[in-house]
């Protein structure tokens, strides 16, 4: 149906304590249909989405790329780029890149070190979309986030006049938007694409995973919980009744899907992207 114009491109996987992913929800009520390691930890995709939108070619999120990054997340090899020659594409192909947000998982992959060793832009002739408010909070981070935000990942963007800052919801292209949620984090944002009659949704960190279709489970490295749990009722209740196919940024095994209902009962469709 939409393989062309809608792929999803790994970065490969990360371990994230799972306690940590699911907030306040204990781990008896997802023990069962979550798979943990030794040391809780459970396994999140890295997943980026390829647009193919008025002929030109953009990516949503860049996974955490192929830099160094020492967090104890145990990284198999950054695939982005591979995954790009997969379909025929290099990095210079690639006309645009929206962010989500900054965190590194999320961002990293939009530079690289060249072959003498200097921090450059992975994508040479793409404009990078971000909202203002995420950029401010990437370049000033309280306590609290400053873990997450890595300057190596975005400054050499700006340095290299390729940055574009959003000031709330946006048409990047014809049939391209976001939508600003923040609740993950200051200026987080969802990416919309309209192809034909289908509008698939880019949902980032307010619902990484399909696991947090459940309102109640928000990561406990959101920002703002409560403002996460009010994007997510709403988006989920309009993806249902609407027929909107989402795209999971850290789905595993699930990485995209419609949400459906069978009498009172919700449930979840998978659909492959890859």
């Amino acid at each position: 149906m939409m393989t062309t114009a809608v792929k999803v491109i790994s970065d490969g996987v990360a371990k994230m304590d799972a306690g940590s992913m699911f907030g306040q929800v204990p781990k008896v009520a997802w023990e069962s249909s979550v798979v943990t390691d030794r040391k809780n930890r459970m396994t999140l995709g890295l997943n980026c989405l390829l647009l193919q939108v008025s002929g030109q070619n953009v990516l949503v999120d860049t996974g955490i790329g192929s830099k160094e990054v020492d967090q104890g997340l145990r990284l198999v090899p950054s695939r982005l780029v591979r995954g790009l020659k997969g379909v025929g594409l290099t990095p210079k192909d690639i006309n645009a890149v929206v962010l989500s947000h900054l965190h590194f998982d999320h961002s990293g992959g939009c530079t690289r070190l060249d072959r003498a060793g200097n921090l450059v832009p992975t994508f040479p002739k793409a404009k990078y979309y971000v909202q203002r408010k995420c950029w401010d909070e990437a370049c000033n981070p309280n306590e609290r986030c400053h873990g997450v935000h890595r300057s190596e990942n975005f400054l050499p963007i700006e340095e290299r006049g390729q940055l574009e800052l959003l000031d709330g919801d946006s048409e990047i292209m014809p049939g391209l938007n976001v939508i600003v949620t923040d609740g993950h984090s200051q200026g987080h944002q969802i990416v919309m694409f309209n192809h034909g009659g289908d509008r698939v949704v880019f949902l980032g960190d307010i619902v990484p995973t399909s696991h947090h279709l459940n309102l109640v489970a928000i990561s406990a490295f959101d920002s703002s919980p409560n403002v996460t749990l009010e994007a997510k009722r709403d988006l989920l209740t309009e993806a249902e009744r609407k027929g909107w196919l989402l795209v999971f940024s850290h789905g595993h095994d699930i990485k995209a899907g419609y949400l459906e209902r069978r009498g009172d009962m919700g449930y979840l469709k998978p659909v492959n992207l890859e």
